[in-house]
């Protein structure tokens, strides 16, 4: 990696000091017998905005440690198939013995990655219960499907990250040191199973946000206000997610290090979880790329001509009967994340769309907001409004594409007898009726629909 790219990658306004010279590519781990494992519920596997944060900074991780930088999740198959390529696990192999896909997931940094098949171990699922409720005096309820998966993915990751010290100890003079972070609750039963069974590694646990407080979030409590209120046991056991709860408590008091992503989180881990946070690690953006103004001018320009074609080619179709506005008088607003109308904050967002429709209606009516709200969500079809819009937007532009070459044609033909093409005589009468045909297929009595397809709402909130 170039020192400027690496610069770039690590740069922080406050801080002056160059990090690129840690970027080896694992030489001076190797030197040292050191090791990192990263475990989440979504590698190599999209959930929801941890998938994200874990892939972008993979990157980094593997300029610094190189293959001694390894991801560790769960098997789905129909996101691995895509996202990655199967390989051999290049260190110890032949000390394992589990039901696991290795191979390097196909991001930037392609950094190493083991998947473990959770199907294939459930049979022991049992003893890993007994062994939680033996060490940690938690129980979990047989019908919990998504705690049993967490709980055989926590002990297959101590039981490979154990066999694996082995190994490293075995083949190397120097003293393996090994370092194992884990994000969330569904994760962090493999710091708790390597603490209580004193395997000696080094443990992070991470969390992006509380399990209870997303839960209470969602039940419209007036959440920050009341945070030293709460009474947590009572209030994870009347949303029936106790179990959960205490995994992920156990997680955060039994770490080495404990952290989490912003100052208003780490409030609500003190609160709600009963630990501080060691560190906070703040998601953000990589300002730097864009320090100089005219780089980041251009690229706005490229990126808005893109939105631009986008919603010249797709959304006129959307908004066929309805698209009267002026594209360079155009604002666009995003909002992405998971089906969540409440916690994911879409009602303040559908809110402050309406005030500003208000304001702009009344003082600045030539200005046009197209607001993009970005949810996954279970789909059984395209919404029949949208097709129909697009099926007269095609109908006009196929229209007008034969009708230009027709037009063209004759002007061709005029200019080739040295006439000058006339006005009047370009459009023949039955082309001008098509176009009116067209015209007339445009209108529309009703509003354009507000979603592209129609959603399953089982379980979910309808906007």
């Amino acid at each position: 990696m170039s020192r400027e790219r690496a610069s770039r990658r690590f740069y922080r306004i406050h801080i002056a000091h160059d990090l690129s010279v840690y970027m080896d590519r694992g030489r001076n781990a190797e030197q040292e017998n050191r090791w990192s494992f990263e475990v989440a519920w979504e590698v190599a596997n999209k959930v929801g905005g941890i998938y994200t944060i874990i892939r972008s900074k993979a990157y980094v991780s593997t300029e610094e440690l190189g293959d001694r930088y390894c991801m560790m999740g769960p098997y789905k198959e129909q996101s691995a198939r895509t996202e990655v390529e199967q390989a051999e696990f290049p260190h110890h192999t032949k000390y394992f013995f589990l039901s696991v896909v290795t191979g390097t997931w196909l991001v930037d940094g392609n950094p190493q990655v083991i998947l473990f098949d959770i199907g294939s171990t459930a049979w022991k699922l049992d003893e890993y219960k007994s062994e939680l409720w033996n060490t940690c005096n938690i129980g979990i309820p047989h019908l919990d499907n998504e705690a049993n998966d967490a709980v055989i993915l926590g002990y297959l990751v101590c039981q490979f990250i154990t066999e694996f010290r082995k190994a490293a100890e075995e083949s190397s003079s120097v003293q393996p040191r090994v370092l194992v972070h884990c994000h969330e609750w569904q994760a962090g039963l493999g710091l708790v199973a390597l603490r209580t069974r004193d395997v000696d590694v080094a443990t992070i646990f991470t969390t992006h946000s509380t399990l209870l407080g997303r839960y209470l979030c969602a039940g419209k409590i007036d959440f920050y206000n009341n945070l030293d209120k709460f009474n947590v046991d009572e209030e994870a056991g009347k949303r029936q997610i106790y179990h959960r709860y205490c995994m992920e408590r156990v997680a955060a008091h039994l770490c080495h290090i404990f952290t989490t992503v912003s100052d208003i989180t780490g409030i609500e881990v003190e609160h709600l979880l009963k630990r501080k946070p060691d560190i906070i690690t703040p998601n953000g953006l990589n300002v730097k790329k864009f320090s100089v103004l005219h780089e980041f001018q251009k690229l706005h320009t490229v990126n808005k001509k893109k939105i631009h074609e986008f919603v010249r080619v797709h959304f006129r179709g959307h908004f066929y009967g309805h698209f009267d506005f002026d594209l360079d008088k155009t604002l666009y607003f995003f909002t992405a994340g998971r089906y969540e109308f409440g916690n994911k904050r879409a009602d303040i967002f559908i809110e402050a769309l309406a005030r500003l429709n208000y304001y702009l209606k009344t003082s600045k009516p030539d200005i046009t907001v197209v607001a993009f709200l970005i949810f996954p969500a279970r789909t059984n079809n395209f919404n029949v409004e949208s097709l129909r819009g697009h099926a007269v937007t095609k109908s006009l532009r196929d229209t007008i594409y034969v009708i230009q070459q027709n037009v063209g044609k004759r002007m061709y033909e005029s200019c080739l007898s040295g006439r000058l093409p006339d006005a009047m005589d370009m459009l023949l009468k039955d082309e001008i009726i098509k176009i009116k045909r067209c015209l007339y297929g445009l209108q529309r009595s009703g509003l354009p629909p507000v979603t592209t397809q129609m959603l399953l709402m089982i379980g979910m909130i309808q906007f």
